[in-house]
């Protein structure tokens, strides 16, 4: 089914998966230390949220190019938000596991993201 025929961002794989991917980055950022909460949680569950937001907001648009602008933008959150994981890595605050996880997680995203657009190229 191609994602102008489907009704709902919510029927979306890729929403779906950005969405859980959410939810396990706000999971981790909690054990983040308390001096990150204004700097690199924030921005990391900023950056993150921002993607399956795009997506949402884009398919709710009611256009073509409308929700291919959102996905190119929803495709810039994903890479600051693997940028964004990294750095937590290498500070210590991310064991190497969980961020192989999560950089799994978002280059799944990156490569639906990407097929999506091109699913949509007039």
């Amino acid at each position: 089914m191609s994602a102008d025929k489907i009704e709902s961002w919510r029927d979306l794989l890729v929403w779906q998966k950005a969405h859980a991917a959410v939810l396990e980055v706000y999971r981790v950022t909690q054990d983040f230390p308390s001096a990150e909460r204004f700097r690199l949680t924030d921005q990391l569950c900023r950056s993150a949220a921002s993607v399956p937001t795009n997506i949402a907001e884009g398919k709710g648009r009611g256009s073509l190019p409308e929700f291919r602008q959102f996905l190119i933008i929803a495709r810039g959150s994903i890479e600051e938000t693997r940028y964004l994981l990294l750095l937590a890595k290498d500070l210590g605050f991310l064991s190497p596991e969980t961020h192989g996880r999560l950089e799994a997680s978002y280059t799944e995203i990156s490569k639906m993201t990407n097929a999506l657009l091109r699913s949509l190229k007039p």
